[in-house]
């Protein structure tokens, strides 16, 4: 559908991408759009056959989730995704696949993300006991051509959303889904009316 799009929130593990992709999920919510929100570590866990952590997993996990969007978005369904996306040919490909395709990098230093670690992942990966750990054992491909960078290791949250919707505001895309939502109100109305 026209008004459907993709936002894809990348970056390394405890970069700031759930917190974000949540508070626009609940932002757009609250503005009746049409909204579903695929963390990229919730659907992994809920697969019945797991995936590991190899490249040729985390590029088919990008995959499916490239592909749950492109469904999502043909039912006039805006997709959120949060996920770590760690390779550039995943997150291209998921650009050719979904029509409109928003690349949002939360950008942020190791240390930084390190320090937000409350779950000890990032320490745990240090000592061997998480291989393919992205940013420690394996690589995050920084996006060359995001549409959105957020320097979510130096602003605050508040700021990177404001930055967010202010490019989604600016490319249309708010403005056409909620358009388009007002005239499928209208003419169910007209229908019921006739």
């Amino acid at each position: 559908m026209e008004m459907s799009f993709t936002v894809w929130f990348t970056g390394l593990p405890c970069s700031g991408k759930t917190t974000l992709s949540q508070k626009l999920f609940h932002y757009l919510k609250n503005r009746h759009l049409p909204v579903h929100l695929l963390d990229g570590d919730l659907i992994r866990a809920k697969l019945p056959q797991p995936l590991s952590f190899n490249r040729h997993d985390r590029d088919l996990h990008g995959r499916r989730l490239g592909a749950l969007s492109l469904e999502l978005n043909q039912k006039g369904i805006i997709s959120l995704v949060a996920a770590i996306a760690p390779y550039r040919e995943t997150r291209a490909h998921n650009r050719r696949l979904l029509p409109h395709y928003v690349e949002v990098y939360c950008r942020c230093t190791l240390e930084v993300a390190e320090s937000r670690d409350v779950r000890g992942l990032y320490a745990r990966a240090r000592q061997g006991q998480i291989p393919n750990f992205t940013g420690i054992s394996d690589p995050y491909e920084e996006p060359l051509n995001p549409e959105v960078t957020l320097y979510t290791d130096r602003d605050d949250v508040e700021t990177c959303f404001h930055l967010l919707v202010d490019f989604l505001n600016k490319s249309g895309l708010l403005t056409r889904a909620q358009e388009f939502l007002k005239t499928q109100r209208l003419t169910r109305l007209a229908s019921s009316i006739l």
